[in-house]
């Protein structure tokens, strides 16, 4: 029974992840379908780029809060892992992932989604807080000098790790095993996701942000 309990958190993670906000909000109140402007990508950098801030907003909140939600999941599914911290650890993970791989390959949106980036965040500020919000602190940073979103992404990215393994883990002892080697997991998957932009930022054509409403 335990297990059908967990599978059934999983996978209403994963169908919560499914819902494609980026796509629901462009077609029901702009009538356009995301995925043929801009990039082609259903997330919230792609919203802001194509129909500005008042858009992105609620598309990026939504996203993180799928993220953010799924992982509390574990408060109806995983009750006796409470007893053992890197299990109880490892489920939250898992939660969270399954709803990172809905927003990616949303089942409601023929498979075709976003990059993750706030779905990912979502989880992670409901898994360990503090090292997210270090890592938020260098994509605002980074965004501020450069207006990259894709470089912001993939800065925050790379510091995540750090501050879970070097800093909250061997310093204060507050990050346990099982959540380093998922920093290192989730680090790596933003930056899979983000290879289009890298070899973009490499060429010279990435796409600064404007915060201006681009026309079609």
């Amino acid at each position: 029974m335990d297990k059908v309990v967990y599978f059934i958190g999983l996978a209403t993670a994963y169908l919560l992840g499914s819902i494609s906000s980026a796509v629901w909000i462009a077609r029901t109140r702009h009538g356009i379908n995301i995925r043929e402007h801009g990039s082609g990508n259903a997330g919230a950098t792609n919203i802001l780029r194509v129909l500005g801030p008042k858009a992105a907003l609620p598309v990026f909140a939504f996203d993180f809060l799928k993220g953010l939600i799924a992982v509390q999941f574990i408060r109806f599914t995983a009750l006796d892992y409470m007893v053992n911290p890197e299990l109880y650890t490892g489920y939250e993970i898992a939660l969270g992932i399954c709803a990172v791989i809905g927003h990616i390959f949303p089942v409601f949106a023929s498979f075709k989604g976003g990059k993750g980036v706030a779905t990912v965040a979502g989880v992670l500020v409901a898994i360990s807080p503090y090292p997210m919000l270090m890592a938020l602190a260098v994509f605002l940073v980074t965004f501020l000098i450069t207006r990259y979103v894709s470089l912001s992404s993939i800065m925050a990215a790379l510091m995540f790790p750090i501050f879970v393994i070097f800093l909250f883990g061997m310093t204060l002892k507050m990050a346990s095993i099982t959540l380093q080697c998922f920093s290192i997991i989730a680090s790596t998957m933003i930056i899979i996701t983000h290879r289009k932009n890298i070899k973009r930022l490499r060429n010279g054509t990435e796409n600064k942000i404007s915060f201006k409403k681009t026309k079609n």
